[in-house]
């Protein structure tokens, strides 16, 4: 914030520096500095020109940040800049002409205007109007660019993250572990329930296919997302059988919802790492979605205790779910993890409803 408002009155003072600098070079170009009369008011009206110029620049600055105008659609900020712009200019120029006549600084052409304030007021309208044109052409442009290589910086750091975690993705959602632990169960249902063995052949290679995938995809409809879920708990249900209970609680109007893949897929998988394979008499998963206010709620309980692990704990699984969270969608988004009561764990990830 510091380097940022640096920055902006280093601007500025290069801006009105410049500006005083070049009428300087002019007037004495056009022979406006040869007497003391001409002097004073050239640099007196050039003093009130700047100081005026620097301190309405300011306010509209003020103003468009409070608007939050930047972050309007780009057809609102033209009208809104050329609104500003005419505002500004209007009021910069009453207060100059003003301040001329109080101290007798106004020059030939103006005294001719003195019987017309309305070419008075216009004549320095259309001075001020020039720039601060020039003066918010360049800070919108700043501020286009910037945000143009942010959001491509944003990305270029999604796909580098993506890519570099391509393989820790597929031990962190999908763990050796649970794989040697379907196959082992797998075999074991082979000749005592075939069906149910083909059943699972098809929900480890859903599972694998999906993780294989979220490289390819920044997100993927809820449904789609669930249907992983199932797959991946209907495979623990065989290792765990009686200590498993899985319930849901889905609106129904979320299923279309976009969510980052495989993400609820490695809080029910921490769920059942963490909390069920912890208790000796097993204990429940529930899965929550709902909207509540502008936000889409994904919710994954679970029967355990918390020992002290929060929401930034540095497991890849948890320290993932909040870096893809910020990278898609900024502050918007949020996660946590916390004890809700003696038994329950609770990990609620926030997402921006997308319309």
């Amino acid at each position: 914030m510091w380097m940022a408002n640096s920055r902006y009155w280093l601007f500025q003072a290069i801006g009105w520096g410049g500006f005083t600098l070049i009428s300087i070079f002019f007037a004495y170009s056009f022979d406006q500095l040869n007497t003391r009369e001409q002097f004073f008011q050239v640099f007196g009206r050039l003093g009130i020109y700047v100081i005026l110029g620097l301190v309405l620049s300011h306010i509209m600055r003020s103003v468009i940040l409070s608007v939050d105008l930047l972050q309007k659609k780009l057809e609102k900020q033209f009208f809104y800049f050329l609104l500003i712009t005419l505002l500004f200019s209007i009021i910069g120029s009453l207060i100059f002409m003003q301040v001329l006549q109080n101290y007798n600084l106004l020059n030939k052409r103006e005294h001719e205007f003195l019987s017309n304030k309305v070419l008075l007021i216009a004549s320095g309208v259309f001075n001020f109007f020039v720039y601060f044109f020039i003066w918010n052409l360049i800070y919108f442009i700043y501020h286009y660019v910037t945000k143009s290589r942010k959001q491509q910086l944003d990305t270029l750091r999604l796909e580098s993250m993506v890519k570099e975690l391509e393989l820790k993705t597929i031990k962190a959602h999908i763990n050796p572990h649970f794989i040697f632990n379907s196959l082992n169960s797998i075999r074991a249902l082979v000749d005592e329930n075939p069906q149910r063995a083909r059943e699972a052949v098809t929900e480890l290679s859903n599972i694998l296919r999906s993780s294989m995938q979220t490289e390819k995809l920044e997100t993927v409809p809820l449904e789609r997302e669930l249907g992983i879920i199932k797959d991946y708990l209907a495979l623990e249900n065989m290792r765990f059988e009686d200590r498993l209970k899985v319930e849901y609680d889905i609106d129904e109007d979320t299923l279309n919802q976009p969510v980052p893949p495989m993400m609820l897929q490695t809080l029910v998988e921490n769920a059942i790492k963490h909390g069920i394979s912890q208790q000796i008499n097993g204990g429940v998963v529930k899965v929550i979605s709902d909207f509540t206010g502008d936000y889409h709620e994904l919710v994954v309980q679970n029967t355990g205790q918390l020992n002290g692990r929060d929401s930034n704990e540095d497991g890849f699984g948890l320290s993932s779910t909040t870096n893809r969270l910020n990278l898609l969608y900024g502050a918007k988004a949020g996660f946590e993890i916390k004890q809700i009561n003696g038994s329950l764990v609770e990990a609620r990830v926030r997402i921006p409803v997308q319309l």
